[in-house]
């Protein structure tokens, strides 16, 4: 498919503050993005990132689970062509005794139902504006599944389905859709997994990557890419492997 042109392009990132988005915003910023609004439900946790570029970052209040941040959102940056739905959390369970009803509907909350909400905003906003990008962060856990994140592993397998309705319920207003999936990576989120972390940077350099060249899935890191290769191999097999081993992700 047909790449986004970055330098063009107003770019809105959610859970801007840390990790993931935090390094997106900067390689937005490094490639020449001429608008980005970066959110995060604390707009004082993006002040030294707004500082950086205060003639193109923009702050926005959000929470993606709350209806009047989302339309508020909406109504401040309606020149978005590309929105990033990056905003997430996780919660790690040792065995079946340590799984939390509570947890897990907050993850379904954020993850799931805060993509589809912003996606549903959003998107007539992308097609006013000729079509433009949607990107969800997923994780090689839309694929694969590990005990250790019992309950956050099906909220990314259900915005990696999201995505492929929105990828054919969109493409009439020519808005493509690109799912990105990383392995472990070096944030907050993912400080007590045990395992060799790529960083962030190097995650947000693979999207700017995808976002280019038109892509509609990419992974971001050596582990995903091994991981998802094997799961395109043989589903069954890589899952099994999967549990087999003592690796988290």
């Amino acid at each position: 498919m047909t790449g986004t042109d970055i330098k063009s392009a107003v770019v809105m990132v959610t859970g801007a503050n840390r990790g993931i988005g935090r390094a997106l915003v900067g390689a937005l910023r490094q490639a020449g993005a001429k608008r980005i609004y970066a959110a995060a439900r604390n707009t004082d946790s993006l002040r030294d990132l707004v500082a950086s570029a205060k003639d193109r970052i923009v702050p926005v209040k959000l929470d993606v689970t709350n209806a009047a941040d989302i339309a508020a959102a909406v109504r401040t940056a309606g020149d978005v062509n590309i929105l990033i739905n990056n905003a997430g959390v996780a919660s790690m369970t040792s065995d079946l005794a340590s799984v939390s009803l509570q947890a897990a509907r907050n993850e379904m909350e954020v993850n799931y139902f805060g993509t589809l909400a912003m996606s549903l905003a959003f998107a007539p906003v992308l097609a006013t504006n000729g079509g433009g990008l949607l990107v969800n962060i997923g994780s090689v856990v839309s694929f694969l599944s590990f005990p250790s994140f019992a309950t956050y592993c099906p909220t990314k397998h259900a915005v990696y389905s999201l995505s492929q309705s929105l990828r054919v319920m969109l493409a009439g207003q020519g808005t493509r859709v690109l799912t990105v999936h990383p392995g472990p990576i070096d944030t907050d989120m993912a400080k007590d997994v045990p395992m060799e972390k790529a960083s962030p940077e190097s995650v947000a350099q693979r999207v700017i990557s995808a976002i280019r060249n038109g892509d509609e899935l990419v992974t971001t890191d050596p582990m995903a890419d091994n991981l998802v290769a094997e799961w395109r191999k043989d589903p069954i097999e890589a899952q099994r492997a999967a549990v087999a081993e003592p690796m988290e992700a």
